[in-house]
Formats: C-alpha cells, structure tokens, sequence
C-alpha cells in the first residue's frame, strides 16, 4: 500500500492518495467492485482539486465577507425571489450581461452581491471584488506608478466585476475616464454587478460629462438586469432587535 500511495503522491493525487489510505485502512475496501473503488478514488481526486480551485478563486475575488444566495433574505417582498434563484444559476455571465442593484443604505445590495459573486465562484468564473471608491483610487496610483495597463488587464480577465457602493460621490476626470475604459474592454465580453444607493436616472450626473456619461450607461445599462431592494434597512432592523453582536453578512449595502 505505501509504494501506491507514494506513486500517487509522485502524479500529484493526493485526494486519491487520501481516500485510498482511509479505504484500505477500513472495513468499507471489502465491499468495493474494481469499478466501484476506482470511481471512489476518481471522485475524491476531483473533489479535492475542486475545492483547492474554488478556496483559490475566492481568496483571489477579495470579498469583504462571506456570502450566499440561500441566506438572502426575501421577506416582506424585499426582492423578487425568483429572478433572484434565476441569477443565481449565472447564465447571466454567459450571456456577457450586467447586473444593477439599487436601493436605500443597509438594505442588503452588497450582500446579494456577494452571494452571486461566490456562486459564480463556486461554478468556475473568475470573479473580481471592488468597492468604486478605493477601485478609483488604486487606479489613480497604478497610473502614477506605471502600472495602469497593468491593471486594467487583470480587470479585464475576470468573468464577473462586482464593483460596490457605485455613485457614492462624482466622478473626477480621472476616475470617469478609468471607468470608460473598464466597461470598454468588457462590453459584449463578461458582465459586471453595479450596487449603488443612487437610481439609475441620476447616474448621468454621478458620472457628469454627458457625452461620456451616455456612453457609459450605454455599456453599463443595456440589457442590464435590474433590481430594486425595498424595505427597511438591515442595518436599523438589526439595532431595534438589541443584537449585541448583529450579524455582519445581512447588515452590509
């Protein structure tokens, strides 16, 4: 046995090396066909290589916190429930389509925004995190230091944008003009999930200069998916009921 776990351990299958060794040490390899052994040994090598790559993809989209779609909260008409599940099976990305959550502060966008930026995770996409003030601020020094391309590249890559708290202040000309250039490289290529506290008819004067803001909304709006949160916000809910420790997840945009 260890001369096969040593060769396993060699081709790098140490999911298969695991599941071997835990077999063979039981009871349960009795009761195993060939074939059945052999389908056992292949499911825990793609389990194990499934979850290193889903661990991966989540630490690199640099959510703020943890997230799913079967914690988000529908009462009292908050969301539509079902489009909410349809999103969640993310053909939305493969559709290269956009995502708009609106609504008051504390209400749960950033949250729902997670939730479907880790289920597009947990289906193989790369998915990237950015809160728009500190996004607009890093490229402001990767324009200074060089490094601009660079990141807009890496922007670029990924399957799904999650960019939060859109419109929480005007756009510069810098940072309009960085925006520009983001939706550019990915219109018609991958899709990307704006939140803001701001309606989208005011988003002309977030973004300011019309001509530029028109093009903009054009590649952010089309074909957009959009959802209006409504009810109280989580974040005052959660006071009223005297938790000492509220529930971080629920409680934030």
């Amino acid at each position: 046995m260890k001369q096969i776990l040593d060769k396993m351990r060699q081709l790098r299958l140490p999911g298969m090396a695991r599941a071997y060794q835990l077999t063979m040490e039981g009871e349960k390899n009795q009761s195993f066909t060939v074939d059945e052994m052999l389908t056992h040994l292949i499911d825990a090598e793609w389990d194990e290589r499934y979850n290193r790559r889903l661990d991966r993809s989540l630490k690199e989209a640099r959510f703020r916190y943890k997230a799913n779609v079967e914690q988000v909260n529908f009462e009292n008409n908050r969301l539509d429930k079902n489009q909410v599940l349809r999103l969640a099976e993310c053909e939305f990305i493969k559709r290269k389509q956009n995502i708009i959550l609106t609504g008051s502060t504390g209400i749960g966008k950033s949250y729902l925004a997670s939730a479907l930026g880790h289920q597009a995770c947990s289906l193989g996409y790369r998915v990237l995190y950015q809160h728009s003030t500190k996004l607009f601020g890093r490229m402001k020094l990767a324009k200074a230091d060089g490094s601009y391309l660079k990141e807009l590249a890496r922007i670029e890559r990924q399957h799904l944008l999650i960019i939060d708290d859109f419109g929480l202040q005007p756009l510069d000309t810098q940072s309009r003009s960085t925006l520009m250039e983001i939706m550019e490289d990915r219109h018609g290529k991958s899709s990307t999930i704006f939140t803001s506290q701001v309606p989208v008819s005011s988003w002309h004067e977030v973004i300011g200069e019309q001509t530029i803001a028109d093009a903009i909304l054009d590649r952010i709006v089309h074909d957009a998916h959009r959802l209006e949160m409504k009810g109280e916000s989580m974040r005052r809910r959660k006071g009223s009921e005297g938790d000492e420790l509220p529930d971080l997840e629920n409680l934030k945009n």
